[in-house]
């Protein structure tokens, strides 16, 4: 038991003042470091950048306004938006999960759509020029100058598998570094799938998928992708991304369906899985390939929490504002602890 003299020592300590300590004052505005994401800023900067290089450059050569209408073929084409349409039909048809015809999804997605083929497509043309004459300038090594013997077909073979190598790669990326997960966040925000959810994205998230060009910088001498080769590997990550029940049988070991897809963009558990854009070997190597089942063809997609504003936060969807406050999310200062996709 403690003595008279033990607890009145207590009771002097307990209430005597700590004295205050003055901390030092950083020398940085104090809402640099609570509203802004600093590290996202280097992607401005390397956008900026590259895009200065190309206007000085001229572009390499290359025509911007012939390259801009090639891209948008390929984005908003005829043929694109056939298929598109077609494939909005497979939506309604064979439902992954029933949305109505005007989810709120399903408009905001359309608003995307219209981001990028209008002031989106611009800006993935300049950064593409830039990007592909400082790669040929400061690394002129790697460009193989013509093989005649070697068959067209083959070069353009090669060029489709490494240029699905490269998207793999830079998805990884933006699943595993913080500061591009920023950028990428908003593409895994979409509680509606569809097939219009490939334009979900941040227009500097292309900053990051810059090195899918590098096999084509290589191979520049032996040809380039056809258009319709190009509007079919867009229509293939299109139709991954929608809400229909497809599977691809036997053939989906190979290709990526929009089951196989659709659990890289789960609610719950790891989504750095499944990452293959048209083909699963990718995922096969590096063993991050889960293939469908039953169970997994209906669940639920988005982000846990909602740590990036989406359409469906309040009463009404606000697609304009909630737009803005997206574009802006990976420069706002947020605790993203448990926000990052789950690994390994």
């Amino acid at each position: 038991m403690a003595s008279a003299f033990e607890l009145e020592a207590r009771h002097v300590v307990s209430t005597t003042p700590v004295p205050h300590v003055r901390r030092a004052r950083s020398t940085r505005p104090r809402w640099l470091g609570t509203h802004l994401y600093l590290p996202a800023f280097t992607i401005v900067a390397i956008a900026v950048a590259l895009i200065a290089l190309g206007v000085a450059s001229h572009w390499g050569g290359d025509s911007f306004a012939a390259s801009l209408s090639n891209l948008r073929v390929v984005v908003v084409g005829p043929a694109t938006l056939a298929l598109l349409g077609v494939f909005l039909v497979v939506e309604r048809l064979r439902p992954a999960q029933r949305r109505p015809a005007l989810a709120r999804g399903y408009r905001h997605d359309a608003l995307y759509t219209v981001l990028n083929a209008t002031l989106v497509a611009p800006l993935v043309v300049a950064l593409s020029l830039s990007f592909s004459e400082v790669a040929r300038r400061s690394a002129p090594w790697i460009v193989v100058p013509h093989l005649a013997l070697v068959p067209h077909w083959l070069v353009i073979g090669v060029l489709f598998v490494a240029m699905d190598a490269c998207n793999w790669l830079a998805h990884l990326a933006n699943h595993r570094i913080e500061m591009l997960w920023r950028f990428h966040e908003l593409h895994h925000s979409q509680e509606d799938m569809s097939v219009l959810t490939v334009f979900r994205t941040h227009p500097l998230i292309h900053v990051s998928y810059l090195i899918t060009l590098i096999p084509g910088v290589v191979l520049i001498a032996n040809g380039t992708i056809p258009t319709a080769l190009l509007v079919a590997y867009a229509a293939v990550v299109a139709f991954e991304h929608s809400n229909a029940n497809v599977g691809f049988g036997p053939l989906g070991r190979v290709f990526v369906s929009p089951n196989y897809h659709r659990q890289h963009h789960r609610l719950q558990g790891r989504q750095d899985i499944n990452l293959g854009f048209a083909l699963t070997i990718w995922d096969q190597l590096s063993r991050r390939a889960v293939f469908p089942t039953p169970d997994t063809i209906r669940i639920d997609t988005g982000l846990p929490g909602r740590p990036l504003r989406v359409e469906h936060s309040g009463d009404r969807p606000r697609h304009l504002l909630v737009l803005m406050v997206q574009l802006a999310g990976p420069f706002r200062h947020v605790e993203r602890s448990d926000t990052m996709a789950e690994v390994p």
